[in-house]
């Protein structure tokens, strides 16, 4: 049986970005079929949530090219990663090093686009202090990635302290009514910090593409992309 695969190969031309793959819910050789497709086209292919098992059988076929894989998050960049010139850094900032799966999703992806992004890791509320200590160095950077479980304030304290934009995202870390991240969501949906953006739950890769949205439109350099 033959599939045939109708990929968006003017994403690039028409957004700024290349089709992304969502690998959870596909098998190996279709991941592998759409991969070299997207590598024939742009020269790089970017999978999310792949699987260990599925990213052993794509290593073995794509071992002829440069492959980066983070097992905490599924992302997997196959080929060179996109090369833009600009100044804009991003931050992935998150309240516990249990975040560390959504933070590499962001992490991933914006290096597949090509943007520059540091991670500052277990600074959350329950240490006031740690926040506090890093707000100068926060604000140099051009977006932030706010990435919280359990009742998810961080993004909250955040909007009270740093004038750059911020886009929060829920993690499913929590216990009782704070697992599965439903609790996180609902709080950063109801912030009284003015202008937050909110992602779905886990959403880091989402988080990703709305801060290089935020940027190409600021930055005109960003549309530059190099293939």
């Amino acid at each position: 049986m033959e599939n045939n695969f109708f990929l968006d190969l003017n994403r690039l031309d028409r957004l700024g970005f290349p089709e992304v793959v969502y690998g959870k819910n596909k098998d190996t050789q279709s991941l592998i079929n759409i991969s070299q497709k997207l590598l024939e086209a742009h020269g790089c292919a970017y999978i999310t949530r792949l699987q260990d098992d599925k990213f052993a059988e794509i290593q073995s076929q794509f071992s002829h090219h440069l492959i980066e894989y983070d097992p905490a998050s599924g992302a997997c960049i196959i080929g060179k990663p996109r090369q833009i010139k600009s100044d804009c850094k991003v931050a992935v900032i998150s309240a516990g090093t249990s975040d560390e799966y959504v933070v590499n999703e962001a992490l991933y992806t914006l290096k597949f686009l090509g943007i520059e992004a540091e991670t500052f890791q277990d600074v959350g509320v329950a240490g006031l202090h740690r926040i506090l200590s890093i707000l100068d160095t926060l604000q140099k950077f051009d977006i932030l990635i706010v990435v919280a479980g359990f009742e998810g304030a961080l993004p909250t304290v955040l909007g009270g302290l740093v004038s750059k934009p911020i886009i929060a995202v829920p993690a499913a870390i929590g216990y009782g009514v704070a697992e599965g991240g439903k609790s996180a969501l609902e709080s950063m949906l109801g912030s009284c910090a003015n202008g937050i953006m909110v992602m779905n739950i886990d959403n880091g890769y989402g988080a990703a593409i709305a801060a290089f949205r935020i940027l190409k439109a600021i930055d005109h350099k960003i549309q530059q992309i190099t293939k």
